[in-house]
Order: structure tokens, then sequence, then C-alpha cells
């Protein structure tokens, strides 16, 4: 599973075209509107329903699989939402063991650099603001023996010596870069070359298996090389003002050992990779399963964020903030067909270039706090997707609830732009509970609280195996938007409802 940019934003564009670019409308029921009945006030009506809504952050963690795209970064000038740090663990390895450098016939003649590579996937901030990265030895033994752990976005571990810095330029990762005397060239990967000096980098190259010093060598199989190696991590300890997203399980991520060998009396310059094995379950014991972690540390207090006004609240993508909604007005409805009942979420103005900086997230998502629990919730009714089957009430996950396979064009829940009376273009959000209000009109459901959040990843313990993908990436977006009680109506959260009576 692997949660990419390009075919996020690919997902977006197709949905727009869908709707058919109909979204600057000030009516913005227009996802299956040719299916609606037009309101005329006789036999089919339409109303506004209040929202009270209250503003909420995860304290709960997030989890990222190893082959999954990872924020590495900081976010240092944000006036809404404050700061933010990311940064990656990771344990590049052989790719079998026993492993060596020199191959048959091969004689080392000497290390020429060791290279950190990562694969870029993208950004979210400020592209004209250098990232400065700074590669640190893990000496935490703790992670080095955690190769089947879950590791959350708040995991840290113990680092030691700096073995590398670099000043990431984004506006460059495009470019062309060539190496090894020019007969290989990547685009889109970060090279950070490590400090020759290094006990690290000479300790790397010098217990090769073929070694001159066979009991000191580190390559035979993986529970020794992990007592020489716990692994790496790479930070933003300088400026800049952006995440980077970097895909650590690609084959352009790895250290390259720059080398020369001796074969047949000539000495050539070539090099060999550790890698990234992302298996996230038991193998051989000798087989080079990898650890790694993404941590990403928010820092909201003394900014607006961190104490909204009445009037507004605040959505950032996971780890991130939420909404609790609660509509008194569903409990009371009468015998009736509900056409459509979406949830409109509104970009509150005023805005300035830092909105346009920091763009809101691809995807908002809304589920249900369980009758009688302080902690769980549950998919939505029917909603994320009619044609698939699922059971929020389910005890087991043997009743799987599968949110890969949610309709995005039945429920909406993806950012889309119109432009207000005053002539502002603003950022919008459509989310489709008809089939769920409906339920509580002829079901008697319960009414029940909902969360209104920019996932990252979906849990649901009691009725799931494991984490499932959402649309968003770690950590990118965020947007201020109007709350139930705006005084400006046409800013203010709320769920309208297009029915028709039952006489």
């Amino acid at each position: 599973m692997q949660k990419r940019i390009l075919p996020v934003a690919l997902v977006a564009i197709f949905l727009i075209i869908f709707i058919g670019f109909s979204c600057t409308k000030l009516d913005t029921t227009d996802i299956g509107s040719d299916l609606l009945p037009a309101v005329d006030n006789v036999n089919t009506f339409d109303t506004l329903m209040t929202i009270n809504s209250s503003q909420g952050f995860f304290s709960d963690s997030t989890f990222i699989y190893k082959s999954e795209d990872m924020a590495l970064g900081a976010i240092n000038n944000d006036p809404l939402f404050g700061k933010t740090n990311a940064h990656v663990y990771v344990q590049f390895k052989p790719p079998y063991y026993p492993y060596s450098f020199a191959q048959f016939l091969d004689t080392l003649a000497g290390l020429d650099s060791v290279v950190l590579c990562l694969k870029y996937r993208g950004y979210w901030g400020d592209s004209n603001q250098l990232v400065r990265l700074e590669v640190k030895e893990v000496v935490d033994n703790m992670f080095r023996d955690s190769v089947f752990k879950i590791n959350y976005n708040n995991y840290t571990a113990n680092t030691g010596i700096t073995l590398g810095v670099k000043d990431v330029d984004i506006r460059r990762m495009k470019d062309t870069f060539k190496f090894n005397n020019g007969r290989d060239a990547v685009v889109n990967q970060i090279r950070i070359k490590l400090d020759m000096s290094s006990t690290w980098v000479q300790n790397l190259f010098n217990r090769d298996t073929l070694a001159a010093n066979p009991g000191n060598n580190a390559f035979l199989n993986d529970s020794i090389y992990r007592r020489f190696y716990n692994g790496i991590g790479i930070f933003a300890n300088g400026g800049g003002n952006a995440l980077l997203y970097v895909n650590i399980a690609d084959t352009s991520s790895k250290i390259e050992v720059h080398y020369k060998r001796k074969r047949a009396g000539k000495i050539d310059s070539v090099y060999a990779s550790l890698v990234m094995n992302a298996s996230s379950s038991p193998v051989a014991a000798n087989a080079p399963v990898s650890n790694a972690a993404n941590s990403i540390v928010r820092a909201r207090a003394g900014y607006p964020v961190s104490n909204p006004l009445s009037t507004e609240q605040y959505l950032q993508t996971s780890p991130g903030s939420f909404v609790n909604l609660d509509i008194p007005g569903l409990s009371g409805l009468d015998n009736r067909i509900i056409h459509r009942a979406e949830l409109i979420v509104e970009q509150l103005p005023p805005l300035d270039a830092f909105d346009e900086t920091f763009s809101p997230p691809g995807f908002l998502y809304v589920d249900l706090k369980d009758t009688g629990s302080t902690t769980r919730w549950k998919p939505i009714y029917t909603d994320l997707n009619p044609a698939l089957y699922y059971n929020p009430d389910s005890k087991s996950f043997l009743d799987p609830f599968l949110p890969s396979q949610i309709d995005f064009s039945y429920f909406g829940g993806f950012v889309r732009q119109k432009t207000d009376p005053l002539g502002t273009p603003r950022k919008f959000y459509n989310i489709n509970i008809s089939k769920y209000v409906q339920s509580i009109v002829t079901r008697h459901i319960g009414n029940y609280q909902l969360r209104l959040y920019a996932p990252f990843n979906l849990y649901y313990p009691f009725m799931s195996s494991g984490y499932t993908t959402y649309n968003n990436n770690m950590a990118y977006g965020r947007i201020k938007i109007g709350s139930g009680s705006h005084p400006n109506k046409d800013y203010r959260l709320k769920l309208r409802i297009i029915y028709s009576k039952i006489k």
C-alpha cells in the first residue's frame, strides 16, 4: 500500500471534471444533482439545519507503513497553525547475507564516498526556501531491535554524531544529477554526502565480510549487522518552511557506498547499495528486514489554532485536529423522503498568501461517535459507498471495513473552489450523508455525534485487522473553516437537506 501525491491529485482532478466544473456555483449541491427533483416548495423542499460544532485535537498517534510516502522537513512560519517538525528514522541494509562489497576476483582498493539517497515524491509549503537536512547516527538499541514493531508518528530514537548535512532546494529536484563518472543519472532524488572522516562511515566500509579481520565483520547475518548499525535519522534542524515527501522503500532510496576495486590489475570506481526491506511481517531469521519510523511533532501553543474563536474551527491533516458536529434537528424529523443531505464546509476568509502556500487537505472525512462510548468511533452508515456492504455496528473484524473502496463521486469530501458573493475565491467541501439521515427517519437509528477531520489513514479495530489508506498524505494540508455559529451564514458549517413529504 502506497499513498502517492500525484495519484491523489489525479483523483481530485478527475472528480472535478466529473462534476462538470460546476463548483463555482453558489448552489453547492452538484454531486448527483441530475438525480434530484427541483425544489418547488410544493412537493420538494429544502432546509438548512444548524450544526453545533466544537474544536478538538487528536491525542492518539498515527501509524504509517514503511512503504508509504513519509514527511521530512519543517514548517517554521505558519501564522495560524504554528510549527511542524518531521523527521525519518530508517535502517538501510545489505540486500542479502552474507554480503561483501568486493565480489569474486575483486580486491578492495579504497573508499571514495558514502551517499544517502532518498526518493523525492513532492512537497507541501514554501518551495522558495531551502530545507536543511541533517543525518545522524541512531544509537538507540530499541530501534535496531524493533523491525516488526509498529512505530507511530510520536516515535523518537536516541541519536549520536552528525554524519552529513544538506540544504535542499525544492525548485531543483527535477534537475538531472549525474554520478559514477557520468555513467548513472537520477532525478527526484535527495543526495546527502556523508562525512568521510566519521568512524561510522569508515566502519561501514571496513567491516565488509571479506575484510582482513573476519572476526570484526558485520555483514554475515542480520543479527550481527543490527548490533553494529542501529540505523540513521534524518532531521530538519535548520531553515525551511516546507515538508518534503520521501519514499524510503523505493529503489532510489539507499545508502550508496562508492569505492575502488581492483580486478585483473585494473582499478575501477564502482558502488554498492544498502537498501530498505519494507516487509512488515516476520520472515526468515537471516533476511534483512528494516525498521523505519516517521516522527511528526506539532507545536501549536501561542497560535490561533490553539485558542480558536467560537466562530471558527481548524482542520489539520493527521496527525492533526478534528471538529465535533452535533445536529439536534435530525432527532425531530418526521416521515419524509431524503433526496439529498450534505454537510457544507466553507473556508473562512480573509485569505492571504499563507493560505496558498499551505493548501487545504485534499480530502475530508466524517464518522460517528458510537452510542455509550467516549472513545469508540465507527464509519457512517452506507454513504461511503452505497454499492459496498459494510456494517458499522459489527463486533468482529470478520465483517471488514474497506475505506480504500470509498466512492468519492458519491460521498464527496474532496476539496473544491468557488467564488463567493464578494468575488473571493474560496475552498469548500460537500459531504453526502443522505442515506444516514434517511436511516434516522425510517429506521430510527440514533442521531450520533459526528467527527469531521482530514485523516491520513483509518482504523476501526473492532471491524478491521489493520490500518487502511485514505487519500491524504501525512501532515499534508490545513484549513480554517467557519463554525456552525459563524455570524455570516455563507461561511457557516451547515447541513442542507432536500426532501419530499410523505402524505
